[in-house]
């Protein structure tokens, strides 16, 4: 009779025990479809900008002029192509996703100027405060120990599809 006994107190409890971890997988699983996911919104499509100064892209230096931006495919959101509206590639970088404090309502380029070299920071698209951040080089980091950090931003927009391409 006692082992009958403990036998239908183990029973209980393992119902129990599963009834508990049905209820937390459940309460999880409303968790994720409430809580807002953070998606990796970064650059979606090509930007395009008039960039008004020369500027360092990485390692690569560029002169003034108008620039597409565009998310390699199959990149892992790792991969920004800077190219020339001519189809000419200026250079391939290295980004990684971050945040802006607030959406931008225009889409922007952020770059970081010490004295009159400026470099490549960030891109945001319109209404998204997830972007993409350009990784410093050497030399910037070695310019910034050296001089006062400002910042300046560059309107950028959409692009409208290239006929012919």
């Amino acid at each position: 009779m006692f082992i009958e006994k403990s036998d239908k107190t183990r029973v209980g409890r393992q119902g129990a025990t599963r009834y508990q971890f049905v209820r937390m997988f459940i309460a999880l699983v409303f968790a994720a479809m409430i809580y807002p996911q953070h998606t990796q919104a970064q650059l979606v499509g090509t930007m395009e900008a008039d960039v008004p100064f020369q500027f360092h892209a990485g390692n690569t230096k560029l002169p003034a002029g108008k620039y597409f931006f565009r998310m390699m495919d199959d990149s892992d959101l790792t991969l920004i192509e800077i190219s020339k509206p001519d189809g000419s590639v200026a250079v391939l970088l290295q980004v990684r996703e971050t945040d802006a404090n607030s959406a931008p309502r225009k889409s922007e380029l952020i770059f970081n100027r010490y004295g009159d070299k400026y470099f490549l920071e960030k891109l945001f698209d319109e209404g998204q405060s997830s972007g993409s951040q350009v990784s410093e080089s050497s030399y910037e980091k070695r310019l910034g120990r050296a001089a006062a950090e400002a910042q300046e931003h560059v309107p950028a927009h959409r692009a409208q599809p290239q006929s012919g391409n």
